[in-house]
Order: C-alpha cells, then structure tokens, then sequence
C-alpha cells in the first residue's frame, strides 16, 4: 500500500482518487473547492467513445477562418487573449497534419477500446452502477455535403472501432427523434455513444465515496516538495507527506508543472451550457448539431445544450452570449425549447494543443504522475486514466503518447 495525495478534485482527480482506494492505497485528494462546481459537473454527459478525431485535423481547419469571424460561432479566439494564447495556438496549427492526424487517432483509439469497461469496473467500485448506460446520439446536419463528411468520419471510426452508424433522411430522423422540426438535410445515428445521469451526481459520488473510505481536503496547493521525502504543501502550511503525487487540477495543473521543472503547452478550451430543469417533454436521445458546434442532452434530471470553443485565459470573463447563441440555434430544430428558465454555466476544459492528454509520469522522477490535459473528453476518459495511473503506480510501464516529454 503506497501513500498517494491526488491533486484535483474534478471528474479525473476523483476518478484516480476512487481507483487508486479500490487497488488498496491510502489516498488523500486535494482540491482548493472540492464542493465548487468544476469544468466536469457541467460537461454534456456523453461517454463519447466515437470520438477519436483530434480538434486540428486538417479538415476542421479549413472551416476555422469562417468561425472566426463570427464572435459566437463554434470557435472563437478572446482576441484580447491572443498574446497569452499564442505559444499553444502556433502549436495547434503546426498539429493540424495528416500525419498529426493519424497519431492521435491510434493513441485516441488505445484509449477507447477500454473506455467503457473502465467506467463500468469505476462504477462498481464507486457503487453507482446505474449511473451509465447506452444512449446513442444523432447528429443533425444542415446539408448533404455536412452530413457526407459526417458520414466519412462514421466510416472511418467504424473501422478502427468498429461502431455502427446509420444515415437518416429528413423524416427517419424526426421519428427517432419527434422534437425535431425545421429544416435539415438528415442526420446520422451512432448508437455506440453512452452517457451518464447527470456529471455532477456522478463527481459527487466520488467524491462521497472518497470521503468516506479515504480523505478529501480542502486546501490551495503552492507546490510539491521534491527530495528524500515527497509531499505537497497547502497554502496554509500544511504539509502533506506522500509516496506519489498525482496532479490532476485540469488547466491549473500548468502552473504546479512549471514548478516542477517541465513546461508544458495546456489552455482553456472553454465551454458553455444552459440547462432547463422543468421541461414537460425530454429528447430521446442526444442530439448534436454538426454545422453549429453544440449538442443537447437528456439528463435525468433536464435538458443541457451546450459545447462551442472559446478559447481564453482562465481568468478572462465568462461571454454568456455565447450560450445564448446555442439555444436562440436550436430553436430552429427544436421550437419547444423555451425562450427563459435555463440556468447558464461555463466551464475550462483544460487542452493540449494536439489534442492528447498527459498521462505520465514525471521524467526525472517517477515518484511525481500527471492526469491532465483531456479536452472535451475528460467525462469519457476519465476511469481509464485512472486506470491507467494505477498502473503506473504499480510500477507498470510508461505511455509514450501520453507523456509530459511531449511538451518540454
């Protein structure tokens, strides 16, 4: 039994957390508001297993120029930001390459493969197994060269995943899913998708489960002491001593790594929702609107619309406008979406610029591990990254697609 002190206390920290208490070690998590409302209790809910394409494919680039000159389209620039952003923004375009292209996708499908089996065995040990299940997902499409390219896309993740998809006409879709009206080309159903009850429910019971079987703290950490002994310090002064620490604080996980000695290129990929909780119908399924950057989901308890990328300093003031936007969009497929009672949020995906997440350890010293970086799918990826630094721990060998080595 090692002594691990879990930096973050958002959907990945609590998911190492959780793991590492079930594989027998004394776990503590460390998190400066672990009752707060991280980037993760907002996210769309989806265990998005399809989704192996990096965000700087060759593709989406073309389309970029076009979103940029829309202020709340489905990506958008804080121009104000620009000087801060610039380092990871020119690595981001230098990432947009077939061969670029290529790698993240075979390092996204390792990833996949045991995805799901790694929330339900994450499930179990948390003692929600009914949190998860089986939704599928329609995407809609504005014309038929979008819905063409969707479909390539399902093509080629059918192949290297094998999951299923349909192609719907116009009046197919509309039986799948009644709600939607208005003018659309079709859709395409990928029923591989899943997706969980609600992300925050789900946090909270790791976090519960944490509280309960192990330790959760709350406290800011200034930096990890590295030497004979390890262990992180609190802004208050408390001393935390360890035999690993994971950093796992999303995109505030740059600074503790700067101090550790490695630079590493991680930014806001921001996001934002509106979430209606006194609906008298509910969507079927979820529901993504391909041409518009956002997608609306069921959750048990309402329906979410949400997505789009704002990329900004985290500090930078949250530009509700843009969820706005998203429902004044959906309106156009789905009319009953009400005009007022949506509760707006916004949240700071933490990303890399090639769109893989860093799941290493420390190259000079293997006591330090990261758990950071996931983008827009940190719900999905979640249980096998802790999986995975569980492995690591355990003495297991490194993933060189993964590691901080990338960014020094």
């Amino acid at each position: 039994m090692s002594r691990i002190a879990v930096i973050g206390a958002g959907i990945v920290g609590s998911a190492v957390g959780t793991w590492l208490m079930g594989a027998g070690h004394d776990v503590t998590l460390i998190d400066a508001d672990p009752d707060g409302l991280p980037t993760s209790s907002g996210n769309a809910a989806l265990i998005a297993l399809p989704e192996i394409a990096p965000l700087a494919s060759p593709g989406l680039l073309a389309a970029v120029p076009g979103w940029l000159l829309d202020p709340l389209g489905p990506l958008t620039v804080r121009w104000t930001d620009v000087p801060a952003l610039l380092p990871w923004l020119l690595a981001f375009l230098a990432s947009a390459t077939p061969a670029h292209d290529h790698h993240v996708r075979a390092a996204l499908r390792s990833l996949m493969k045991t995805a799901l089996a790694d929330h339900q065995a994450m499930a179990t040990r948390a003692g929600t197994p009914g949190r998860l299940r089986q939704s599928g997902y329609l995407s809609v499409h504005d014309s038929a060269a979008s819905l063409a390219a969707t479909q390539r896309e399902a093509e080629r993740v059918q192949k290297a995943l094998g999951f299923d998809f349909t192609v719907l006409d116009k009046g197919a879709a509309q039986q799948m899913v009644p709600q939607l009206e208005g003018r659309f080309a079709g859709a395409l159903h990928q029923p591989g998708y899943w997706m969980v009850s609600n992300p925050l429910t789900v946090l909270r019971d790791y976090q519960s489960h944490l509280r309960h079987k192990a330790r959760l703290l709350a406290g800011r950490v200034t930096h990890i002491e590295q030497g004979d002994d390890l262990a992180v310090v609190l802004a208050d002064g408390a001393r935390i001593a360890a035999d690993f620490v994971v950093v796992a604080a999303g995109v505030w996980s740059r600074t503790l790594v700067r101090q550790l000695g490695l630079r590493v290129l991680l930014e806001t990929e921001r996001g934002y929702n509106t979430t209606f909780n006194a609906l008298d119908w509910a969507l079927p399924m979820p529901l993504g609107f391909a041409d518009h950057g956002f997608v609306a989901t069921p959750l048990v308890d309402g329906l979410r619309i949400g997505g789009a990328v704002e990329l900004a300093k985290p500090e930078t003031p949250a530009n509700y406008a843009r969820a706005k936007a998203m429902r004044d969009k959906m309106r156009r497929y789905v009319p009953a979406l009400p005009e007022e009672g949506g509760v707006e949020w916004m949240g700071r995906r933490p990303s890399t610029p090639d769109s893989l997440p860093v799941i290493s350890r420390h190259p000079a010293d293997r006591r330090v591990l990261f758990a950071f970086g996931h983008g827009h799918l940190g719900l999905t990826l979640s249980a096998v990254t802790a999986r995975m630094i569980a492995s690591l721990v355990a003495g297991g060998p490194d993933f060189p697609d993964f590691s901080i080595t990338r960014f020094q």
